[in-house]
């Protein structure tokens, strides 16, 4: 595997000599993808903050964004921390829209704010939102979210190296196995203190007569074994809150699981919100499955290259 970093200042390309590893972070949701490397400084190397930096892997261009962090160390190192242009979803802005799909709201967002548009897939779900005082990235997701409870489908947004790009979840499935063999390590637990809730209680205020209007639904059973564990959220004009409480109970009313691979070998093909085959004994459950990738760590070094993993889906959730 040949990997190579390029960073533009002005006219200048500079190719610098890496020490260590080279690191690739990509998460599925509302974290832009991160790339940090450490540099051995000269006389001819000169970056700064906003300078452009692609990571090229066999010739390929897997990584493009910008540096916004050096650090120095006592033996004159400097570390360097670059996000791909999802980082620029941070910005908080208002928004009033109406009859757009996702793919239509990334457009209009990337217009305003100068990104890159790539492949959007159709998510064929039109919404109207008044979204004021929120970061782009939450504007964004609440469209996705929203399009998974109608139309029961995962819409993945991500930045394709350089392009912003949005796909259904079920296209990004890689014939990459993940089994005993292939992870050195894993971590596995099971947990009622995050992402499980048992009582769902939803409200709205209604601005013409100033009343509160809640939908509440629960599991008793839960709720005996469990104590209440309450998800409260406020909905929007005109939702169906009595169907989204609903769908939120059968969604969190259950133990979150999680499953952490360390090591795996690497495959610069694997981003978050692609889908691998798992066949796995955690000692809890015997895995053999496809899994969703939440977030993944590639580690790029001299003729090594590794991947640490999280995962959820059948069986797997949190």
């Amino acid at each position: 595997m040949e990997a190579h970093l390029y960073i533009q200042n002005g006219k200048t390309v500079y190719e610098p000599v890496v020490q260590g590893s080279i690191t690739w972070e990509t998460q599925r949701s509302g974290q832009p993808g991160k790339c940090t490397f450490t540099l051995i400084p000269d006389n001819i190397l000169n970056i700064e903050e906003g300078n452009a930096l692609r990571l090229d892997v066999d010739g390929t261009p897997v990584f493009f964004g910008f540096i916004f962090e050096r650090s120095w160390n006592s033996n004159g190192q400097v570390k360097v921390t670059a996000y791909d242009q999802l980082r620029y979803l941070k910005n908080k802005d208002s928004y009033n829209y109406v009859d757009l799909t996702a793919g239509d709201l990334i457009k209009m967002i990337a217009g305003d704010y100068n990104l890159n548009v790539g492949e959007l897939e159709d998510t064929g779900e039109k919404l109207t939102r008044n979204e004021k005082d929120k970061s782009l990235f939450d504007i964004i997701k609440n469209n996705l979210d929203l399009t998974m409870i109608k139309k029961k489908k995962i819409f993945v947004f991500y930045d394709d190296a350089g392009k912003l790009a949005l796909k259904d979840v079920e296209n990004m499935k890689l014939n990459v196995v993940i089994d005993n063999k292939t992870a050195l390590d894993y971590d596995y637990k099971i947990s009622i203190d995050s992402n499980t809730y048992n009582q769902i209680k939803l409200y709205r205020d209604d601005k013409n007569t100033q009343k509160r209007e809640v939908f509440l639904t629960k599991s008793t059973e839960n709720i005996n074994r469990w104590g209440i564990l309450q998800k409260d959220e406020s909905i929007d004009e005109g939702a169906d809150g009595q169907s989204i409480a609903e769908n939120y109970l059968n969604l969190y009313n259950r133990p979150s699981r999680s499953l952490s691979i360390k090591d795996a070998f690497g495959d610069i093909r694997v981003r978050a919100g692609c889908i691998l085959p798992v066949i796995m004994d955690t000692n809890d459950i015997e895995l053999k499955n496809f899994l969703l990738v939440e977030t993944v760590t590639h580690k790029i070094d001299t003729g090594t290259h590794t991947m640490d993993l999280t995962l959820r889906g059948a069986n797997i959730y949190g």
